[in-house]
């Protein structure tokens, strides 16, 4: 069998954490951060998981993950 070549935007967006789940960023925080109050700026710094709905979307995209 060929090797699998890894999404290269997958691997750049998602980390696996010691449990097998995906860390990814949060949305919404790259711009019009003026209106957003500074709690909502502070929570969306924070890594969130992968939900388990889209697991094995990120496992196939990330095969050696």
């Amino acid at each position: 069998m060929p090797k699998i070549k890894t999404r290269r935007s997958a691997a750049k967006r998602f980390r696996v954490t010691g449990s097998g789940e995906f860390k990814r960023a949060k949305a919404f925080k790259s711009h019009i951060l003026e209106k957003k109050s500074p709690s909502r700026k502070r929570n969306l710094r924070k890594a969130a998981l992968v939900s388990k709905s889209d697991h094995e979307r990120v496992l196939k995209m990330l095969p050696y993950a």
